[in-house]
């Protein structure tokens, strides 16, 4: 593809990632093939929304280097080895979309789907564990990108989509979220809490503190709210952005902003979760990564398996985010 065309593609496909909840703030990262040795990909830690053409990398994918003023994605090392492992792939997507996400976690290997279905795709294989950006995760997903699948399910982290255009990855990943939606086991039927006056005022009391706090009441959350227990981190987008577990406290102004001082986004019995940043898309995106994680949270509990990411790594995760990509975003 010519190049200026593929800097645009890769610009607006961003743009689309975030509308269709495929990805939140800066995670994920996308590509596209240019010729036989080259790619265009999206830059390390740059928001989505701020990225412009002139952000996206050339990356040589034979020799590793790359040219523009800002450093390829972390995750380059597996694009590359989509485009090497597939002639006929030009166009990659690695989201971190939160059913396929919850599949990638627990339930896998009795995955329901069609054989048409798994035909579309291109064959679907699940990759294990391995810290963003490292060699451990790369060698994973070499593997299952050698058994012939073009959609790998990362293991705690998200997924990798290859197609042989963007419109056909993007097809891909609304797909595979459907048929991953189906297969996600647990329960969500809670009913909606109406914003009752003790709510609205639980809110715009601690807004007077922290002045992009929000409320999530998603049936997830609310599930798990109600069930009193801590939500630990199963993927790292959450270990990155939020730490190890997000808290549960009482319903008291005074309970959840001590809580608040500590973490950014706190379980609160019989009303949902609270988050709070020091933006509104920070915060926006807090919302999401609750809900995701609840829903994982919840269908691991029902398939009775454990995921949480080790207390190192989530540490890790969380400083290099707070230190890096944090920083990057502004």
């Amino acid at each position: 593809m010519e190049e200026n065309k593929a800097r645009k593609l890769l610009v607006d496909t961003g743009k689309k990632l975030l509308e269709t909840g495929l990805v939140a703030r800066t995670w994920g990262n996308i590509s596209c093939r240019l010729d036989e040795d080259n790619i265009v990909i999206t830059p390390s830690g740059l928001d989505y929304t701020k990225t412009n053409e002139e952000d996206i990398v050339k990356l040589n994918i034979s020799t590793g280097e790359w040219q523009g003023i800002h450093k390829p994605s972390g995750e380059k090392k597996i694009h590359i080895a989509a485009y090497q492992q597939f002639p006929d792939v030009n166009f990659v997507i690695h989201t971190h979309q939160t059913y396929a996400s919850a599949i990638g976690l627990a339930g896998y290997e009795q995955l329901d789907i069609t054989a048409e279905e798994r035909e579309t795709l291109g064959g679907v294989m699940r990759a294990s564990y391995g810290l963003p950006g490292t060699k451990k995760l790369t060698e994973a997903v070499k593997v299952a990108l050698q058994d012939g699948a073009k959609v790998v399910l990362m293991a705690n982290h998200g997924v990798l989509i290859c197609g042989s255009s963007q419109d056909e990855t993007m097809d891909k990943a609304m797909l595979l979220e459907e048929i991953c939606k189906r297969n996600t086991k647990g329960n969500f039927e809670v009913a909606q809490y109406e914003v009752t006056e003790k709510v609205e005022k639980l809110l715009c009391d601690l807004k007077e503190k922290f002045v992009y706090a929000a409320l999530v009441q998603t049936p997830a959350v609310l599930a798990c709210a109600n069930e009193g227990k801590p939500i630990y981190a199963q993927v790292d987008d959450m270990a990155q952005m939020i730490g190890r577990k997000i808290p549960v406290t009482t319903n008291e102004t005074e309970q959840v902003a001590k809580a608040l001082e500590k973490v950014n986004a706190v379980l609160v019995s019989g009303i949902g979760a609270v988050v709070r940043s020091e933006s509104q898309d920070d915060t926006t995106a807090l919302e999401l990564l609750v809900d995701k994680a609840a829903i994982c949270s919840i269908h691991t509990a029902a398939c009775n398996v454990k995921a949480r990411i080790g207390i190192i790594d989530a540490a890790l995760m969380k400083l290099v985010y707070k230190m890096k990509y944090s920083k990057q975003k502004g």
